[in-house]
């Protein structure tokens, strides 16, 4: 059995992420991992994982965040990687002093980093684990997917009738049906209306700064000099070019020089989380600490 429990904060402090935790019912819980998902996503994208994962290590509690401006967290400025970051420590003094990995996928990947490297050099507190899900460490140029999911939130601002009417404002973009139907989970009811309709709850200037943040941001750095006491694991999804074939150099020579940094390879495209979440899951309930 498993319990899942959702964090909202309150009218009276709307700076507060929601989270919601996931852990093992009637097990003791000694060890918390943070699941940060990626640009457009929500912690609800990491419930199988999350399932999984306590199901496999019962004594980890698993807490997958909404980043700021995504979800059913607060929109807050500014959109940067350092603030997302930054809000972490926000969510880890209301868990407690138990927070010992974070895991981000894509633009998660690179808060993650971030966080790493704002997290302090004591050995002995916060977390010494982290995992980057299929994210480059390096700047990048401003194209692909995320760039072309900007343009159908512009023409297709809504509201719509149904959620499956966002969903075809995708699909007739030419987006594959899986996205299509993902970008439609970030339409909720429009406030204050009766009549059903639906808007975006992802803001596309908001969503634009922060991708302009992440492909601008190298934290090369951060894993050519891990923090003192932390290691740090890379998951290539092998069916995805996220992580080029210079990237894959860069990390394996870090890692045989450094010994605190590791690259895994696991089956599937860029969203393993909903591709391959049993290898993903395996994969971690083989490298999570067993002791605190």
């Amino acid at each position: 059995m498993l319990a899942s429990i959702g964090h909202f904060g309150d009218l009276a402090d709307l700076a507060r992420l929601h989270y919601d935790e996931t852990t093992a019912e009637g097990e003791p819980c000694c060890a918390t991992i943070l699941l940060l998902h990626g640009i457009y996503g929500s912690g609800q994208n990491w419930r199988s994982v999350a399932r999984r994962l306590v199901g496999r290590r019962p004594e980890w509690r698993v807490v997958a965040v909404d980043l700021r401006s995504h979800g059913r967290s607060p929109r807050l400025e500014p959109q940067t990687l350092r603030a997302c970051a930054e809000d972490l420590a926000e969510v880890e003094a209301r868990l407690g002093d138990d927070v010992r990995a974070v895991l981000g996928h894509s633009f998660g990947g690179k808060v993650a980093l971030l966080h790493a490297s704002l997290a302090g050099s004591d050995p002995s507190a916060g977390p010494r684990q982290y995992w980057i899900v299929d994210a480059a460490p390096g700047a990048r140029r401003q194209v692909g997917g995320p760039w072309r999911i900007l343009e159908v939130l512009r023409r297709s601002p809504g509201p719509f009738d149904r959620r499956v009417d966002a969903q075809a404002a995708f699909e007739v973009e030419g987006f594959p049906r899986a996205v299509a139907r993902w970008m439609a989970t970030n339409v909720a009811p429009v406030r204050n209306r009766r009549d059903g309709q639906m808007e975006w709850r992802i803001d596309p200037e908001e969503m634009e700064r922060h991708l302009d943040d992440f492909a601008g941001t190298d934290l090369w750095n951060v894993v050519e000099s891990p923090p003192a006491g932390t290691t740090i694991h890379f998951v290539r999804a092998t069916d995805s070019a996220a992580l080029t074939p210079a990237d894959v150099r860069r990390i394996e020579l870090v890692a045989r020089r450094s010994g605190r940094v590791s690259l895994h390879h696991v089956p599937g495209g860029h969203w393993l989380n909903a591709e391959n979440p049993d290898g993903l899951v395996k994969l971690l309930a083989r490298e999570l600490p067993k002791r605190m």
